[in-house]
């Protein structure tokens, strides 16, 4: 372990000491154990700091803290990466507003070669999820490493990494506080999945107090680590917006999906598209070109139910997904004297892969995976 990292955790938890105050320390003292070393008088002489930041640096039991938190992140199978290390997200380093440190927990690569990062309003409507979920499948045919970055909020992050797991793609969900919980609750399993082949990230340490301006933060980070940033949909306001804006000022492309002139959930990305500060996606198409992605494999049909989706299937789940990759639609009533299993106990197993997100029910009895 880094040495220095125990200090480092320590000077993210000086009240005041945001990411340039903390660069601007380290660079002055050449680490961050020679900043919590120096005498208050030398503190202050760094421009920025001042008497009360020193103070609150040479308060005592900061290290102990930082000692705990290093132990906690031990303890759930977590780590701590600061901004030198190699596994910190290379993207992230050409951002002057930084973390020095970031709390992960999973099993990720941050700097994968494609890194989509995708946000939205949380009040998703049914146009949304469609847009949101083609695309992401179109992708997913194309380049399977790809790395998809949400924020695991409700509505569209949580149906960006939904898909993305089903898919079989790499997802990591950037949090707005510490990992000793998880907000929304709600979202508890799906990050669970997420841990297999992505997991969660944050630069916020356990025990920190839910603030509003702590979601606004993780929002750099979300386009800081991003090649481009999708806009599914949004409001006139809202951290999707916020997300868009950190994406420009770091020289990220953005991007937005059009919607019906007059839809709230569209206004903002409507705006964004009309403002110049976004290229309208009406499909993957359109991100590839824009990125200039060299998109070799040609995406047809259905794309394939994922090997971990089928790893967390039971049999009888497995028939239904192989069933329907091979005929794509079939009706309940054929699909029970395929696979020999009574309609009742069939109409339940739909129901619960239904709910999630497996298959979908279309008019007539008919199914399709989704």
């Amino acid at each position: 372990m880094n040495p220095d990292l125990k200090y480092k955790v320590a000077l993210t938890m000086v009240k005041g000491v945001g990411p340039l105050i903390a660069k601007k320390l380290i660079s002055s003292f050449g680490s961050a154990e020679m900043i919590f070393r120096s005498s208050r008088k030398s503190l202050e002489a760094v421009p920025g700091v001042g008497s009360i930041l020193a103070e609150q640096i040479k308060k005592p039991g900061l290290l102990e803290r930082a000692e705990k938190e290093l132990s906690f992140m031990d303890k759930i199978g977590g780590d701590i990466v600061c901004f030198e290390h190699p596994d910190y997200p290379n993207r992230l380093r050409d951002c002057e507003d930084l973390p020095i440190v970031l709390y992960r927990k999973g099993s990720m690569n941050v700097n994968a070669n494609r890194v989509l990062g995708v946000v939205g309003t949380r009040k998703m409507t049914p146009y949304g999820k469609k847009m949101a979920e083609e695309i992401l499948e179109e992708l997913a045919c194309r380049f399977p490493d790809l790395l998809v970055i949400s924020g695991l909020a409700y509505g569209v992050d949580g149906c960006a990494h939904r898909k993305a797991v089903e898919l079989g793609l790499p997802s990591i969900g950037v949090v707005g506080h510490g990992l000793d919980m998880l907000y929304p609750a709600e979202h508890r399993a799906l990050a669970n999945r997420m841990m297999q082949n992505g997991g969660l990230l944050s630069e916020f340490h356990s025990k920190s107090v839910i603030d509003r301006k702590n979601f606004v933060s993780r929002n750099r980070i979300i386009a800081g680590m991003s090649d481009v940033v999708l806009v599914v949909e949004s409001g006139m306001k809202g951290g999707a917006l916020l997300t868009a804006e950190f994406a420009n000022s770091y020289n990220r492309d953005v991007c937005a999906v059009p919607g019906r002139v007059g839809d709230i959930y569209s206004m903002g990305c409507n705006q964004l598209i009309k403002s110049n500060r976004a290229v309208m996606v009406e499909s993957s198409d359109d991100i590839i070109a824009l990125m200039n992605w060299d998109a070799k494999q040609e995406c047809k049909g259905k794309v394939p139910v994922a090997i971990s989706t089928l790893l967390n299937l039971t049999e009888k789940e497995r028939l239904v997904v192989s069933a329907l990759e091979i005929e794509d639609k079939m009706q309940v009533n054929h699909l029970s004297r395929k696979l020999q299993i009574s309609m009742g106990e069939l109409s339940s197993l739909l129901f619960e892969m239904e709910m999630r997100d497996l298959v979908m029910s279309l008019p007539g009895g008919v199914y399709t995976l989704k």
